[in-house]
C-alpha cells in the first residue's frame, strides 16, 4: 500500500505518519525544506516528490492533504481528479473565499475532513439521545502560545488560516455536530486576547450555536492553557454529563489520531467516508461565520 502525504503544513501529518508508517509505504511532498527535512529524518525510507503533480503521479492508494488553507481548494481539486481517497487535515476552509471554492468542487464520499477528536475513544464510546438534550457545551483547552513566537504565521492570520477561532474552535464545533447533526447555525461569537499579545488573532473565544431542533450550544476556546483537554457537557432534564477527552498515556489513541487513520485506511480499502460531507460543510459554515463575526486585530 502506498500513502501520499501532500504537504506538511501543520503538526498533524507528522503525527499521522507515525501510524501510517506501520501499514504503508510513504511518499511525501512539502514546499518548505526545513519541514521536509524534519519529516525525512523521522521517516528515512519515505520517498520524496518534488511537486504535487509528481506526488500524485506515483498513483498513491490514498492521500493525506495538509497544505496552508489558501492553497487547499486547488490542491484538493488535483487530488480529486486522481480518484484516490483523501483525508484532508482540519480545517478544510478558514475563510468565505476558501469555503466558496470548496463548494465549487464535486466532493464525494471519498473525502474525509474532521477533527481527530471525533474518533477519540472517550467520545466514540459516549451514548447521547439527541431528543433528550436541552443544551450542550464544548470546552477546548489548547495553548496557542507558539503562534505568538511567529511560528506558522498563516495559521494565526484570520484571512488565511482563520486564527484561534477557526483552528481550535473546529474541535468544539466538530464534537457538537457529531452529537446533534448538521442542522445548526451560528447565533453569535466573540474573541479576545487575554495573554499572548503577539497574536494576529485571539487566545480566547466563544461561539453560541442553535440547532433547528431548538437545542442551544456553546463552544468555549481557551488558548492559554498548561494542558490540552476537551470536554463536552450535555445538559438534560436529569442533570449534566461530561465527556472528557484527554491524551493520557497514549496520546495518539486518546486524542483520536489512531482512530482517524484507521477510518482513512478503511476508505483506502473501499469504504465511504465515515463523516458525511454535509456535516463537514455545516461545521465549516459555522466557523467561517464566527470568523467574520469577530474583527481581525
Amino acid at each position: 500500500m502506498r500513502i501520499a502525504l501532500a504537504g506538511l503544513a501543520t503538526s498533524h501529518p507528522y503525527t499521522d505518519a507515525r501510524t501510517l508508517a506501520r501499514h504503508a509505504e510513504l511518499v511525501v511532498w512539502e514546499q518548505d525544506e526545513e519541514r521536509l527535512r524534519r519529516f525525512t529524518q523521522e521517516h528515512p525510507s519515505a520517498k520524496v516528490a518534488g511537486s504535487l503533480p509528481e506526488l500524485l503521479a506515483a498513483e498513491p492508494d490514498g492521500v493525506v492533504l495538509t497544505v496552508p488553507n489558501p492553497q487547499a481548494p486547488d490542491a484538493l481539486r488535483a487530488v480529486l481528479e486522481t480518484g484516490a481517497p483523501v483525508f484532508m487535515n482540519k480545517p478544510a476552509a478558514a475563510t468565505r473565499a476558501q469555503l466558496d471554492a470548496l463548494d465549487r468542487l464535486e466532493i464525494t464520499d471519498r473525502v474525509l475532513s474532521s477533527s481527530v477528536l471525533r474518533f477519540a475513544p472517550a467520545f466514540t464510546a459516549a451514548r447521547v439521545d439527541p431528543d433528550e438534550v436541552l443544551a450542550v457545551r464544548a470546552t477546548v483547552r489548547h495553548d496557542v502560545g507558539l503562534w505568538a513566537t511567529g511560528y506558522n504565521p498563516w495559521q494565526d492570520t484570520p484571512g488565511a488560516g482563520g486564527g484561534t477561532m477557526v483552528t481550535m474552535g473546529i474541535h468544539g464545533v466538530e464534537l457538537l455536530v457529531a452529537l446533534l447533526g448538521p442542522a445548526v447555525r451560528l447565533a453569535g461569537a466573540a474573541g479576545a486576547v487575554r495573554h499572548y499579545e503577539g497574536l494576529r488573532s485571539e487566545d480566547t473565544g466563544v461561539m453560541a450555536l442553535r440547532w433547528d431542533s431548538g437545542v442551544t450550544g456553546t463552544v468555549e476556546i481557551i488558548g492559554v492553557s498548561d494542558s490540552e483537554a476537551y470536554t463536552v457537557t450535555v445538559h438534560t432534564r436529569d442533570g449534566s454529563r461530561d465527556i472528557v477527552i484527554e491524551g493520557g498515556d497514549d496520546v495518539l489513541k486518546g486524542l483520536g489520531y489512531e482512530g482517524t487513520v484507521e477510518a482513512f485506511l478503511a476508505m483506502v480499502g473501499g469504504a465511504p467516508s465515515p463523516v458525511p460531507w454535509a456535516q463537514t460543510r455545516a461545521i465549516l459554515g459555522v466557523l467561517v461565520d464566527a470568523r467574520e463575526a469577530v474583527p481581525a486585530r
